[in-house]
């Protein structure tokens, strides 16, 4: 169906009306509008449902249109794209991989002109009338290949951004960047005719090393994360750069910005402990950062064990991650479980810890939920412990 053919009014109607329908119902009733392709109009409602916590304002704005659901599951949240706009100023940028424009619609808040490309004509077409919708006017969407677009725009850029393909025509779904759509890996030279900052969007998969064999002057690398799941990994590239990297790392939680930067060949140790009055459970941007040390250090803390990634002290701070006052320890033991544990309702965490929650669930018949917590885990002197802990 055309843009057109889906703004028609009747059919907008549906679309709100059945906004809180199941798709398999909605998918086996009789097409109420003979004229029209009815998937299309099933794939409007689907995407405005995914939309509605991850794009409000999409979800919020009359006559948005929606492309396939998979361009809507791929695309950056709102808040994923507000902080990447939080990296980029000036005058101009363009994202050479569009796609459905979130993420352009935010750097038009903080740089002057941007360009939207997209190789995908209809993508391209929907991304604009959308901007319309949402009166974003310092945009200009271009259909084509980016290289192609790049080539005989023939101008400077202040930053270009991407967010390479992880879908592979030839090997299915990838994650080492030169297997991704476009190659970055090969293209920077290429890229660095025509910016002086490129933004590079991986996913959370990437291994951060690895990423670091493949690209270069790599300046920062931003871990972003949601309600304490990592989303997103994004390369600040610039040119020449050659200096000491920065990670930055951020978890939207339900009341703030959790941030923690550090830098990455930072020479610090550790300083170990025994479990004290306070426990600390980095956030998963943290843990995906691998600033074990830096994390302690920074906040003068107390690492469990090497690998237990698990931090201890006797005063309370503000710290990104979970916090938990320790009510008892005690020795992974069956005597001091049944005693303690059997047939009680409490949320487990395994670190370093030679067993699972499963099992360790049937084995001593622990329920799930409450508002305690078990940490099982090895402290320094490599004890089985198992910290019981009410959360913060």
């Amino acid at each position: 169906m055309t843009i057109n053919q889906l703004l028609q009014p009747e059919i907008q109607n549906y679309i709100y009306k059945n906004e809180n329908e199941a798709i398999s119902k909605l998918a086996l009733q009789k097409n109420p509008f003979p004229d029209f392709d009815y998937k299309a109009i099933i794939n409007q409602i689907e995407c405005r449902a995914k939309a509605k916590s991850k794009l409000p304002t999409w979800f919020n704005t009359k006559n948005i249109i929606y492309p396939s659901k998979i361009s809507v599951e791929q695309t950056s949240s709102e808040k994923t794209a507000n902080y990447k706009a939080q990296l980029v100023s000036g005058k101009t940028l363009i994202d050479l991989t569009g796609g459905f424009g979130v993420d352009v619609s935010y750097f038009a808040k903080t740089v002057s002109q941007v360009t939207h490309c997209e190789s995908d004509a209809n993508l391209s077409a929907i991304v604009a009338h959308n901007f319309k919708q949402l009166q974003i006017s310092n945009t200009i969407c271009i259909a084509g290949d980016s290289t192609e677009i790049l080539k005989k725009l023939g101008q400077k850029f202040e930053t270009i951004y991407i967010d390479p393909s992880r879908r592979n025509k030839s090997k299915g779904k990838v994650f080492m960047l030169q297997d991704c759509l476009p190659n970055v890996v090969e293209l920077l030279d290429f890229y660095f005719l025509y910016t002086h900052k490129i933004l590079i969007k991986t996913a959370p998969i990437l291994d951060i090393k690895a990423g670091l064999l493949e690209l270069k002057n790599v300046k920062n690398i931003h871990i972003i994360a949601v309600e304490n799941e990592v989303k997103e990994l994004l390369w600040e590239l610039e040119h020449n750069y050659q200096n000491s990297i920065t990670i930055k790392t951020g978890n939207y939680s339900k009341l703030k910005l959790e941030t923690f930067d550090f830098d990455l060949n930072s020479n610090a140790t550790s300083t170990f402990g025994l479990p004290k009055k306070y426990l600390y459970e980095p956030n998963n941007a943290i843990m995906k950062s691998g600033g074990f040390v830096d994390i302690g250090n920074h906040f003068g803390l107390e690492k469990l064990h090497q690998h237990s990634h698990l931090y201890t002290s006797n005063s309370i701070l503000n710290f990104p991650g979970r916090v938990f006052e320790i009510m008892k320890e005690i020795q992974f033991s069956k005597k001091e479980l049944k005693e303690h544990l059997e047939n009680k309702k409490i949320n487990i965490t395994i670190r370093n810890f030679p067993n699972t929650v499963e099992n360790i669930r049937k084995k001593f018949k622990i329920k799930e939920g409450s508002n305690d917590y078990c940490f099982f885990t090895t402290d320094k002197n490599e004890n089985k412990i198992v910290l019981i802990c009410k959360k913060i």
